[in-house]
């Protein structure tokens, strides 16, 4: 407990500031983090091969042609980009034209498309969010911390049904509706606030959100569960790695691309 509180304020006072300023401080440290969350995602073994040296490198570059990429004319929808997908999708699956089907296959090539294209667009959205306000953004990851904290807290509490107990043993009905109605309430009294007036649409809006970051919490427990590991890595020591820790926060950003225009 005392290595997971201490893990906790040293992600504080690094994360914090970085929020804060924005910018292309904030982009380069999304960036970052995009690299290390693919990173997990390549390190299990059971879904594909070992990757190539080369493969890997050229989806770390596609990764941030997605992440970082400009909100322009060539963008399809809020800064994803036509140029990052056909980079993305021409070089990894070309290169497995000249790789031994024991080394690199298309097979692998459409697991490596696929994760990059599930955290590209997610961590996109991420800059989409902050870029927008500084505040929606705050709203946004107060959704995921609340209904977290207070799934978990509600779930010790008063939990009695099991929710989906072949992906996570530990979840319960009680503790998921508990946490998705205390995460809705406090993140639409700070968007009320803080970002613009609240109303019925944003309210059901914040609901919605709240449960996608859960779905989002189930997917990723379910891809450990299916390689057989507790945490995607022990980057953050007592918390597991960067997708241990932004499992809901990947689902709510992909979530608010879907209703960006409400805000």
């Amino acid at each position: 407990m005392k290595k997971r509180i201490i893990s906790a304020i040293v992600m504080l006072a690094i994360v914090i500031p970085i929020v804060w300023y924005g910018g292309d401080i904030f982009r380069l440290g999304v960036g970052m983090i995009s690299l290390l969350a693919l990173k997990e995602i390549v390190d299990l073994k059971k879904n594909h091969h070992p990757y190539p040296s080369l493969v890997y490198f050229v989806a770390m570059i596609a990764m941030l042609f997605l992440v970082l990429a400009e909100y322009d004319g060539y963008s399809i929808m809020y800064g994803l980009t036509y140029r990052g997908i056909a980079i993305l999708l021409l070089s990894l699956l070309g290169l497995s034209v000249f790789y031994d089907e024991n080394k690199y296959t298309a097979t692998d090539a459409l697991f490596l498309i696929g994760a990059v294209l599930l955290l590209g667009t997610a961590f996109n959205a991420m800059i989409l969010a902050r870029m927008t306000s500084l505040y929606l953004f705050i709203y946004l990851l107060l959704i995921f911390i609340f209904t977290d904290t207070f799934a978990m807290l509600m779930g010790m509490a008063f939990g009695r049904h099991k929710l989906i107990p072949k992906v996570s043993p530990k979840k319960t009905v009680e503790g998921s509706v508990l946490g998705s109605i205390i995460g809705t309430v406090v993140a639409c009294i700070f968007y009320h606030f803080f970002v613009d007036k609240i109303s019925v649409v944003i309210i059901f809006v914040t609901l919605g959100l709240s449960i996608i970051g859960q779905i989002g919490d189930l997917i990723f427990s379910k891809i450990k569960r299916e390689n057989g590991i507790k945490d995607f890595s022990n980057l953050i020591p007592g918390h597991g790695g960067i997708l241990d820790r932004l499992d809901s926060t990947i689902a709510i950003m992909l979530g608010f691309l879907l209703v960006y225009g409400l805000f």
